[in-house]
């Protein structure tokens, strides 16, 4: 049977996302990523997709803010959220979770981030043992942050993701830029609960 190549237009980014980081995905965008979900991976030329995503949160748990900053050769988009009572590992997942969603297509995708939680459930397996403990830890107690998890098992599950570990407050250009735009969606969600204060 003849192996057919198939590739996609430049643009690899979600079009219809929303001002606050969220993202509407119409019929049309749902039915293309089922279409290319049936293909399989060797018949796909996937595009180069570098992400740098970070979380802030002020108390643990407290008000937080995620960022995503996704680049794509000359292109950049960035996505931010937050959440008024959260904890850090929750926005560190869902900066990650929120920008692989945000890509249409698969894709081949190197994310950055500054959190060896997030990093290393994927590079050291930790994913692995507890979907077999049935969502325990080592210790048997349930796997915080669960659904977050599960949903960033599903949405990896669409890529080819490298998961890469940065050095947090440091000199990476990208890094800063996520960790600052986290911070500024953190403020967002402290204001209506300091002006009650």
């Amino acid at each position: 049977m003849r192996a057919y190549a198939y590739t996609f237009a430049a643009n690899a980014f979600v079009p219809d996302s929303c001002g606050d980081g969220s993202v509407s995905v119409s019929s049309q965008t749902s039915a293309l990523c089922r279409r290319t979900q049936s293909i399989p991976y060797r018949h796909l030329i996937l595009q180069n997709i570098t992400i740098y995503t970070d979380g802030a949160c002020s108390g643990n748990p407290g008000p937080g803010g995620w960022a995503a900053l996704l680049m794509h050769e000359s292109r950049r988009k960035q996505l931010s959220g937050g959440a008024s009572r959260t904890t850090n590992n929750r926005m560190e997942l869902t900066a990650a979770l929120e920008a692989l969603r945000h890509l249409r297509t698969p894709c081949k995708v190197r994310l950055h981030t500054d959190s060896a939680y997030l990093a290393n459930a994927f590079n050291q397996n930790w994913l692995r043992g507890w979907q077999r403990n049935g969502w325990k830890t080592a210790g048997k107690k349930p796997v915080e942050n669960r659904d977050l998890w599960e949903a960033l098992l599903a949405e990896s599950a669409r890529h080819r993701v490298t998961w890469i570990k940065v050095k947090g407050h440091a000199d990476n250009e990208f890094n800063n830029l996520a960790d600052a735009a986290a911070v500024a969606a953190m403020q967002e969600y402290k204001r209506p609960q300091d002006s009650e204060t």
